[in-house]
């Protein structure tokens, strides 16, 4: 009893730093449905959905993703949870360029924004249910750590898979760097977040990043029928497999997101940062100082 009601509480804390975080507006998004839900019996499906954006995060889908997760984590009926994205992408990480292009001043608002972002990291890992990603497309940067969060990532044989965040002048700050590691050993890991180069998805299988690769057309057939198959199953029983795993390893997940959240603050603070974005916006090889 005092563990669900611990539980409960904490998702409580998450949903009201989700709710106050101020997070800033400079998306043209905010009247579209930029999430979709769906039930397909004992499975829900949350569809980030702004294609032409190749579903990057911005401030609606940052405020509604933490609470669709929450929701369907603490929804009895629902057994399993499958996130993806529309249009062909699974998530392209946050929206930089219309941040960028806003005029918002993004520096005044880094700490409770991180926060943001990683309250959708501790939503989907501390789901008591499994949680799959269904990768079409890129998964990139944040996007690329939504899909790691997951417990289990079913990709088209389109998708792809980048910690791209050093391109940028950054760091991986949604988890990766506590996931990688688990996922495919450290020297792995360092290649993947010290390149930022994308892996397909046959190489994403082969290295155990993603559990099987499909042609596109039957991505959605394959990953339903899995999500079907584990909503059968014994719910106690899995939510104590996902904790003893998650804990099992040493260390935690919020362990890993406070020394991301410190590092990434010192790297979006930086020249290089400055110099990463406008390397991107002008489609240029960036020239890190160090700085």
């Amino acid at each position: 009893m005092y563990e669900r009601e611990e539980r409960a509480c904490e998702r409580a804390r998450e949903q009201a730093a989700v709710e106050s975080a101020g997070v800033p507006r400079y998306s043209n998004d905010m009247s579209e449905d930029v999430l979709l839900t769906e039930r397909d019996g004992a499975v829900t499906v949350i569809t980030l959905n702004r294609p032409k954006a190749r579903n990057a995060l911005d401030p609606a889908l940052l405020k509604a993703l933490p609470a669709a997760l929450l929701a369907a984590g603490d929804d009895p009926e629902v057994r399993a949870i499958v996130l993806t994205g529309a249009g062909g992408a699974f998530c392209a990480g946050a929206d930089l360029k219309a941040a960028v292009s806003s005029g918002v001043d993004l520096f005044e608002q880094l700490d409770g924004l991180v926060d943001v972002y990683h309250s959708m990291i501790r939503a989907i890992v501390g789901a008591p249910k499994p949680v799959i990603a269904m990768v079409d497309g890129g998964a990139v940067g944040f996007g690329c750590d939504l899909a790691l969060a997951c417990d289990m990532r079913v990709l088209s044989t389109e998708a792809y898979l980048q910690e791209k965040f050093v391109k940028m002048g950054l760091m991986p700050d949604g988890g990766g760097t506590f996931l990688l590691p688990r996922l495919v050993g450290i020297a792995r890991a360092m290649e993947l977040m010290l390149t930022g180069e994308p892996v397909n998805a046959e190489r994403a299988v082969a290295l155990g990043l993603a559990n099987r690769a499909v042609p596109a057309a039957s991505l959605r057939e394959e990953t339903m029928r899995l999500a079907h198959q584990l909503a059968k199953g014994p719910p106690i029983a899995f939510a104590e497999i996902k904790r003893s795993v998650r804990e099992g390893f040493g260390g935690t997940i919020d362990g890993a997101l406070k020394l991301e959240k410190a590092g990434q603050l010192k790297c979006l603070r930086s020249n290089d940062c400055l110099e990463g974005v406008a390397a991107w916006m002008q489609k240029r090889e960036p020239e890190f100082k160090g700085k």
